[in-house]
């Protein structure tokens, strides 16, 4: 409640000080920004410059993330398409390379390389709990991977401010010291260090709010792979869980010629 006061009076007191001093004509936007970085001491310049560049590296970030992510979506539906019409699981391994951006991929990889190991390529699993850790081995590689330069991204929208309100508290700095070397308290003493106090604070903002923006929408597409991850990896082990093969048949093709049998069908 005391601040009301103080502020009014101290807009009195600018108020009184610049009576009969003409006031400048209005200029645009675009015009008063670049009058702002021209009258911005080398403090301000330093942190707009580590902003700038902060600015380059996250959107590079968002950019290569944004296209590799859509690219894996699309080709992890390809992948499954391809993997629900194969009859055997050699056919899959043979064209797996040809979806590689998918993170799919990765666990089919892993756990029919497993398989191979046990079977050679047919019948039954020996062991189906070593495909299944293979199968959470694989999905953590994957999510690792994809999950690579997003810290950055959060720490660039959480230090952003924080850079930006260093260049205010010195802007600040600076219009105190121009009010003390002006030696009156009026707007033109301090209205550099106010203009410059706000710019580095507008920067800090415009370089922190897309980096959060992405990172938050990055980390739910990350969390809708893993699932997908699992669910695949499920329905592959499923495939292979099958006891009653007979000796030298895949187990995809077990499945749906189980499929085929007289009553029964996909339920």
């Amino acid at each position: 409640m005391t601040a009301h006061p103080i502020f009014f009076a101290i807009l009195l007191l600018f108020q009184g000080d610049d009576q009969g001093v003409p006031v400048p004509p209005p200029h645009s936007s675009s015009n008063a920004i670049l009058e702002m970085l021209r009258a911005s001491g080398p403090i301000a310049l330093t942190v707009l410059g580590l902003l700038a560049l902060a600015s380059l590296f996250s959107w590079a970030i968002i950019l290569g993330k944004w296209i590799g992510f859509r690219r894996a979506r699309s080709q992890s539906r390809a992948f499954l398409r391809a993997f629900r019409k194969a009859a055997r699981l050699q056919e899959i391994g043979a064209i797996s390379e040809q979806y590689k951006p998918s993170p799919l991929v990765n666990v089919f990889d892993e756990v029919y390389e497993t398989y191979r190991r046990q079977t050679g390529g047919y019948g039954p699993p020996r062991n189906i709990t070593a495909l299944e850790r293979t199968a959470q081995s694989a999905s953590s590689e994957a999510l690792t991977y994809m999950e690579q330069r997003l810290t950055w991204l959060a720490t660039i929208g959480a230090i952003s401010p924080f850079i930006g309100l260093f260049g205010t508290i010195m802007g600040i700095v600076d219009a105190f010291h121009g009010l003390g070397t002006a030696g009156a308290a009026t707007l033109r003493a301090v209205a550099p260090g106010v203009s410059e106090a706000l710019i580095t604070t507008a920067a800090g903002l415009v370089v922190a709010v897309p980096a959060v923006i992405a990172y938050n929408q990055f980390s739910a597409r990350i969390r809708e792979f893993g699932s997908r991850m699992d669910d695949f990896a499920r329905e592959l082990l499923n495939s292979m869980e099958e006891i009653t093969l007979r000796p030298q048949q895949d187990p995809l093709e077990r499945e749906r010629a189980a499929m085929q049998e007289p009553g029964r069908g996909v339920y």
